[in-house]
């Protein structure tokens, strides 16, 4: 089999995308407006929701989130300490204190048994994440935080689920990106959704600079020349119209694109199983995997090269690998800035250490997977 170049990630977008930006960009209404509000409808239909809104990124909804919760200095919100960093940093934003809690490296996720340690009367939020598109154990995860508010981080997570439920509806708010290695893009942007009609009016508001009504509403109202009141200090984290209409047709294809990738991820567990360094993911019949990545466990004390020999063997073979992601409290800013240690989450450091993502997206094509089995199992 001759080599191949396979990215880790590639977004399935084309000429149905293409021609939908047409709309915007020939009424002249390019930023949030129709397109966007539609977008956000579907969205919310989708993930069973009562309030979808548009931002410009995971990142600026998980802000949008501390914010509308009234987070602030003295606070503290517990965060995991193997995520990507926005998660922590937003909680940083708003000058409160951030808390890790470690993960079982099993499944990336928060892990219940450590959160119990981890919260103080001055907890005032937890954000779950949804890591690669597998939801947290949310009824643990509950049954320990009691009332305080839950911000599910599914940046991963589009058309995830947990015990039938879809991600963006398990906890008070939920924080979702469209990057490019998500299932679906809009380029960048995010959502945040939520079932609470005070906290949806708040992030209205919020991302349009603290405008009591969207653009959209002043110009088509009856005085289109009155600027409205600002009631709060926001912030401009508006979607554009451009990006929503993407979005609508990319939204379309969700369901698909997450059929098509839970058929290639069981193919790879049915073909790696039986190579014993490499632990593929293993979850509960409980969780609607969306697979946005598919993440594995390398154990050095058995693998023919480290981790990172690994990637750079695949790498040389064309297979675009990457870690799962870092380890926050490893992170020099975060280090150094509260004098944490590897080991105080030795789940996360594990998880930081020793985690490999292999190719597993929608522009693959059934030679591409097998080429991939057929190069790891050479190794």
């Amino acid at each position: 089999m001759s080599k191949r170049s396979i990215p880790i990630s590639l977004p399935v977008t084309g000429e149905e995308e293409w021609l939908a930006t047409k709309e915007p960009l020939m009424t002249g209404w390019l930023t949030s407006g129709p397109k966007v509000r539609e977008f956000e409808q579907n969205f919310a239909e989708r993930h069973r929701v009562k309030h979808a809104m548009a931002v410009t990124s995971a990142t600026t909804a998980l802000h949008l989130a501390v914010v509308a919760l009234d987070i602030k200095p003295g606070d503290e919100v517990i965060v995991p300490a193997f995520t990507w960093v926005s998660t922590a940093n937003i909680v940083l934003y708003q000058g409160a204190k951030v808390v890790f809690v470690d993960i079982n490296p099993r499944t990336f996720n928060i892990d219940p048994e450590d959160l119990k340690k981890r919260i103080t009367s001055k907890t005032k939020a937890i954000i779950p994440v949804h890591l690669f598109g597998l939801c947290a154990d949310m009824d643990a995860i509950k049954k320990i935080s009691g009332n305080i508010p839950l911000i599910e981080d599914g940046a991963c997570a589009s058309g995830s689920g947990y015990k039938g439920v879809p991600a963006g509806g398990l906890g008070t708010l939920g924080c979702f990106s469209f990057h490019p290695r998500k299932s679906i893009t809009t380029g960048e942007g995010g959502m945040v959704t939520t079932n609470d009609d005070k906290l949806a009016e708040v992030i209205k508001s919020l991302r349009n600079h603290g405008a009591s009504i969207s653009e959209e509403e002043r110009h088509h109202g009856p005085k289109p020349y009155i600027l409205p009141n600002f009631n709060l200090m926001g912030y401009n984290y508006r979607m554009t119209d451009l990006q929503g209409s993407v979005g609508v047709v990319q939204l379309r294809k969700l369901d698909t694109f997450i059929k098509e990738r839970n058929i290639w991820a069981t193919y790879y567990k049915n073909e790696l199983k039986d190579i014993s360094w490499l632990r593929l993911p293993n979850f509960g019949s409980d969780y609607q995997h969306g697979w946005q990545s598919f993440v594995t466990m390398v154990d050095e004390s058995k693998a023919p090269l480290n981790r990172n020999g690994i990637m750079e063997k695949l790498q040389q073979a064309g297979i675009s690998t990457r870690p799962g992601t870092h380890a926050v409290h490893m992170l020099d800013y975060y280090k150094n800035k509260f004098d944490l240690k590897s080991d105080d989450f030795p789940g996360a450091r594990d998880a930081n250490n020793f985690s490999m993502a292999i190719p597993l997206h929608n522009r693959m094509t059934e030679e591409d997977y097998q080429y991939v089995v057929q190069v790891i199992k050479s190794l």
